[in-house]
């Protein structure tokens, strides 16, 4: 059977992008490999054993094309009101919170963040099948 292990996004600057993601969920360097041309990142923290990789092509200075292929990574917490808060305390600029109740039953209740490329993150409240 197969496990995920990792996702990986490219980014223009290293030190902004884990910046980011320490600060919006706790990710912290696991590891980092560096290369002639590129940098390999990876960033974890003790909730789940997957990890971003962030990939840095050295002398890259223009912004990537997202295109219309990718939707977004998702993370779960416990308290997504005081997640919210702590989002926007840190200027963050979370948008706003979201219950999605197709036909009256709630699915989900999340908001979206961007990070600093433009990638987008669901933050989800830890319930149902988002545990």
């Amino acid at each position: 059977m197969a496990k995920t292990i990792h996702s990986m996004i490219r980014v223009l600057d290293e030190a902004r992008s884990v910046a980011f993601y320490e600060k919006a969920f706790g990710l912290t360097i696991a590891d980092r490999l560096d290369f002639p041309d590129f940098t390999l990142v990876y960033l974890a923290n003790a909730e789940s054993d997957f990890e971003l990789e962030l990939t840095i092509n050295k002398g890259r200075t223009d912004s990537y094309d997202l295109g219309d292929g990718y939707g977004h990574l998702a993370v779960s917490v416990d308290d997504l009101d005081a997640e919210h808060a702590r989002f926007e305390a840190e200027g963050l600029n979370p948008r706003k919170l979201v219950e999605f109740a197709p036909a009256g039953e709630l699915v989900g209740r999340f908001f979206f963040v961007a990070d600093p490329d433009g990638y987008q993150i669901e933050v989800l409240a830890r319930a149902g099948r988002f545990k």
